[in-house]
C-alpha cells in the first residue's frame, strides 16, 4: 500500500503548512498511541531539536499520546539516536523524535522507532495511517496517558556514546574543534570528547530556535573550516540538527564527508579482523570508495539513498557497517541507527591506533570527481520519467564510455531533484551535470 503521510524519514514539511500543523500532530500523537496500545501497555518517549516549533508539536503529540491512552516520557533537546537508545534501554514500546534533521528552522517532523530502537515496520506506520483517518476518541479518565519527564536523558547518552570505545581511551593531545549546528548535540556532544581527554573548541552551541543549521553545522562547514585553521586543530566535527550525519574537516581546511569516514572505520575494523561482511553505501556513494574497499577486499553494496534503505541492507546482510557521503554513518556493533558522535568516536579511535593524522587516513581513497546539483521540484510531471531527460542521461552515459555514471532522484525530505554525475574528467563531469541540471529545470517549468 501507498503511505499518506510517511515519507523514507518520517513525516516532515514546512511549520504551519499541513500535515505540521498542531491539530494534525495531535491526531498523530493519537494514533500512534492507539496504534502501539492495541498491543498491549504503552510507554512512548518523546525527543525533539532545538527549533522553536518543538514545543508546540511536542504539547500536541503529549496530549494525543495522553488521550489514546499512552504514557509519556519527555525528553527534551536531545540527538535522534539518543532518542533510539534510550528507547531501548527504558523498555518503551516506541520512541518519537520531532525534528526535521538538517532543514532550516521553519520545517520540521515526526520520526518513529520502535521499541528496539530501529525504523518502524511498514505495518505499522500504515495503521496509524488508517488511524489518522478515523475519528479521535478518549479513554476513560482513569485510563488516561501519564506524562513524566526523564531529567538524566543527557548524561545517560553521554555514558552509552563513551562505552562504544574501549575505557582504556584517552584522546589527551588531540586538539578538536566541534560544530554543533545549534541543534540537539548541543550539550551532548561537546562534554563526550571532553570527557575522553581531547581538547575540545565548540562552535554554534547557543540555540534560540531560530538558528538550527543556519550557517552552521554539517550543511554549512565555512564556518568549522576557518576555525580548524584559526586554532591550529588536528581537525573539526560537524554535526546536523539532530545529530545523525558528521562530516569532518582535517588539520589543512579541507573537507572529510560520509564516504572518507565509513572507509576509515571500515579499514580499521577489517585490519583488525572485526568487520563482520562488507560495508553498504547508496547510490550517491563515490565510486572511489568501492573501488578502495575493493583493494582490500572488502564487499561493498549500494542501496537507495536514505539511511532507512541502508540500514535495511545491513539486516538482510547481517552487515555492521553502512553509511551515506551525507554523513549518515551507521555502525550496529554500537547502535541500532545512524549516530553521528559514535561514528566521530569510531574514526578517532582509528586515528588514535594507526597514529595517523585524518588528512592521511583519507589519502587511501582516492575519489572519482562528482557533482550534485539540486534542481527544485514543485509538483506535476515527474522529470526524472521525462522522456527528454530519460534520453538525455542515456546520452551522457554513453559519452563517458563506461568511465562514469550518471543518476537522476527525487529527494525523499525535500521538493528537489538531485543531479549527480560522476566520472574520472572533471571538465567533462561538471558540464554534463550543468547540461541536465538544465534539462530538468526546463522540464519542471
Amino acid at each position: 500500500m501507498t503511505k499518506k503521510y510517511f515519507g523514507t524519514d518520517g513525516i516532515r514539511g514546512r511549520v504551519g503548512e499541513f500535515p505540521i500543523t498542531p491539530d494534525f500532530m495531535l491526531k498523530l500523537g493519537w494514533a500512534a498511541g492507539m496504534a502501539f496500545r492495541s498491543m498491549g501497555a504503552c510507554r512512548i518517549l518523546v525527543g525533539k531539536d532545538t527549533r522553536i516549533s518543538g514545543y508546540m508539536f511536542e504539547s500536541a503529540l503529549e496530549a494525543g499520546l495522553s488521550a489514546a491512552g499512552a504514557d509519556v516520557m519527555l525528553l527534551g533537546p536531545m540527538p535522534t539516536p539518543a532518542i533510539a537508545y534510550l528507547t531501548r534501554t527504558f523498555h518503551a514500546e516506541a520512541g518519537i523524535v520531532i525534528s526535521a534533521s538538517h532543514n532550516p528552522h521553519d520545517d520540521n517532523g515526526i520520526k518513529f522507532f520502535s521499541g528496539q530502537g530501529t525504523k518502524l515496520p511498514d505495518e505499522i506506520e500504515l495503521m496509524i495511517e488508517e488511524l489518522l483517518d478515523a475519528p479521535m476518541t478518549v479513554v476513560e479518565s482513569s485510563k488516561l496517558g501519564k506524562v513524566s519527564r526523564i531529567n538524566d536523558a543527557s548524561g545517560r547518552y553521554i555514558e552509552f556514546c563513551k562505552s562504544s570505545v574501549p575505557t582504556s581511551t584517552n584522546f589527551a593531545g588531540l586538539k578538536i574543534v566541534v560544530d554543533c549546528a545549534h541543534g540537539a548535540t548541543y550539550k551532548v556532544a561537546p562534554s563526550v570528547f571532553k570527557e575522553l581527554g581531547a581538547d575540545v573548541t565548540v562552535l554554534s552551541a547557543q540555540p534560540n530556535g531560530l538558528n538550527i543549521n543556519e550557517n552552521c553545522g554539517s550543511t554549512h562547514m565555512e564556518q568549522l573550516q576557518a576555525a580548524v585553521l584559526a586554532e591550529h586543530a588536528d581537525l573539526g566535527i560537524a554535526f546536523d540538527g539532530d545529530g545523525d550525519r558528521v562530516l569532518m574537516v582535517d588539520h589543512t581546511g579541507a573537507v572529510v564527508d560520509g564516504d572518507d569516514l565509513l572507509f576509515i572505520i571500515a579499514r580499521d575494523l577489517h585490519e583488525r579482523e572485526k568487520l563482520q561482511g562488507g560495508v553498504v553505501g547508496t547510490l550517491m556513494s563515490n565510486l572511489g570508495l568501492e573501488l578502495a574497499l575493493a583493494d582490500l577486499g572488502i564487499p561493498f553494496v549500494r542501496a537507495n539513498v536514505g539511511d532507512r534503505y541502508v540500514i535495511a541492507e545491513l539486516l538482510e546482510r547481517n552487515w555492521q557497517v553502512g553509511g551515506e557521503n551525507s554523513g549518515h554513518v551507521v555502525c550496529f556493533q554500537h547502535t541500532t541507527t545512524g549516530d553521528a558522535i559514535i561514528a566521530a568516536l569510531q574514526v578517532l579511535l582509528s586515528l588514535r591506533r594507526r597514529e595517523e593524522s585524518l588528512a592521511q587516513a583519507r589519502q587511501a581513497l582516492r575519489k572519482c570527481p562528482q557533482v550534485l546539483l539540486n534542481v527544485r521540484f514543485a509538483g506535476g510531471e515527474n522529470p526524472i520519467e521525462h522522456p527528454a531527460v530519460k534520453e538525455a542521461c542515456e546520452r551522457v552515459t554513453l559519452a563517458m564510455a563506461g568511465r562514469g555514471r550518471v543518476l537522476l532522484r527525487k529527494s525523499g525530505t525535500e521538493p528537489l531533484v538531485r543531479v549527480m554525475v560522476e566520472g574520472d574528467d572533471e571538465i567533462q563531469v561538471r558540464g554534463h551535470a550543468e547540461d541536465l541540471a538544465k534539462l530538468v529545470t526546463e522540464v519542471c517549468a
